[in-house]
């Protein structure tokens, strides 16, 4: 039967601030004032705190405006009964963990094991023994606090393996940048053993990834292509200065030297297990040939030389014709565009001259932002 609340029923209701850590808040669920009450004095001398529902409703209510440590429920009440209640609790993922302890005056064996199966810890039977159910109580908040501190231990996990996460990210973002800077270094070592440039490989590398991406090529490849790039020239260290830095026009003799730098530069990046150098090896070795077949080391054509060996060669080339050096004055984008252009099919392949030419707004914002004498401490190419 429904129990109209008194007024000394306030002081029942669960305080907004928290308890200390010894204390703990049990609901009682039942229509019955005495039976609330007796519990609520039980609850009372073990040092915990009570506080009272009539029925299921009104218990569903308490429950989520300040979620219990133990539930003391009974069976039969109206609006809302224990099966239906403990059912709820269950559904609910925030509530679920909540312990039970089911008291009824149903001695039926049907009874305990629905309330057991539908996840109640525990079940009694009116009149209840006092001694036992102070036992069974401190069982119950013993399983609560197990499973609270297991819920404290598993965020304080948690809250480690973000942390350890994010310094793995931390770290591998270290070892990516001092990777890129060392491949750019070495890119550039190469170069100003040919020329006074310094630049050159920072805006070439990035007209070819700018490329890649223009051609579908997958970001992680764009990338790669971004640091493998630059390492197009690496033989050339391989190449005696009296051939390297002759002011003159070289000898058949001495160009075919000059020749070898392909062959050198993938002889020092090949046998390498890392996926960046095994594209700089490509690219090394492939650079200097062209569509037609004219080129060297290996006289390639057409889809024979690898995609981005066809990519470096017109990125390289491009730059090379606007960028001024000992033995030549600086072309204009657009002398260097006509270039390009009448050698598609011939030096170039002809799609990929297409697609270059489509991109040249975006062709020349990188040569401006990597203009010589603007950079002259700039080492990692994402600066800017």
């Amino acid at each position: 039967m429904l129990i109209e609340k008194k007024e000394s029923d306030k002081t029942l209701e669960p305080p907004h601030t928290s308890s200390t850590p010894s204390k703990h808040y049990i609901l009682i669920v039942d229509d019955l004032e005495p039976n609330r009450m007796v519990l609520n004095d039980q609850i009372l001398s073990l040092g915990h705190i009570p506080y009272q529902a009539e029925n299921g409703l009104d218990a569903l209510e308490k429950i989520h405006d300040h979620p219990p440590d133990l539930i003391l429920m009974d069976i039969i009440m109206p609006k809302m009964d224990g099966y239906q209640l403990l059912e709820r609790l269950k559904q609910d993922q925030s509530l679920r963990h909540i312990p039970v302890i089911m008291i009824s005056a149903l001695d039926e064996i049907n009874s305990v094991v629905r309330c057991i199966d539908h996840g109640a810890i525990d079940y009694m039977v009116k009149p209840f023994n006092l001694v036992l159910l102070r036992a069974r109580i401190n069982a119950a908040l013993a399983v609560k606090r197990l499973h609270d501190e297991q819920q404290a231990h598993s965020k304080q996990i948690e809250a480690y393996n973000i942390r350890l996460e994010e310094r793995v990210r931390e770290r591998t973002k270290e070892l990516y940048e001092s990777r890129k800077e060392i491949i750019f270094r070495l890119g550039r070592a190469a170069e100003y053993r040919d020329n006074e440039t310094g630049l050159h490989v920072f805006r070439m590398s990035h007209l070819c990834a700018r490329l890649g991406r223009e051609l579908g090529m997958s970001e992680d490849e764009c990338q790669m292509l971004l640091l493998a790039s630059p390492l197009h020239d690496i033989g050339k260290i391989g190449i005696p200065d009296n051939i390297l830095l002759k002011p003159g026009k070289l000898t058949p003799e001495e160009w075919d030297v000059m020749k070898l730098h392909t062959v050198i530069g993938g002889k020092i990046l090949g046998g390498s297990q890392s996926e960046i150098l095994k594209m700089a090896e490509v690219i090394a070795l492939t650079h200097q040939e062209k569509w037609d077949g004219s080129g060297y080391p290996l006289g390639l054509k057409e889809e024979e030389i690898p995609l981005v060996g066809r990519i470096t060669t017109i990125c390289d080339v491009f730059d090379a014709l606007t960028s001024e050096r000992p033995y030549k004055r600086e072309w204009s984008a657009e002398e260097a565009r006509e270039y390009i252009e009448n050698e598609a099919g011939k030096h170039f392949d002809p799609e990929l001259t297409r697609v270059f030419l489509s991109i040249m707004p975006d062709v020349l914002k990188i040569q401006e932002r990597f203009k010589e004498g603007r950079h002259k401490e700039t080492i990692n190419p994402s600066q800017g």
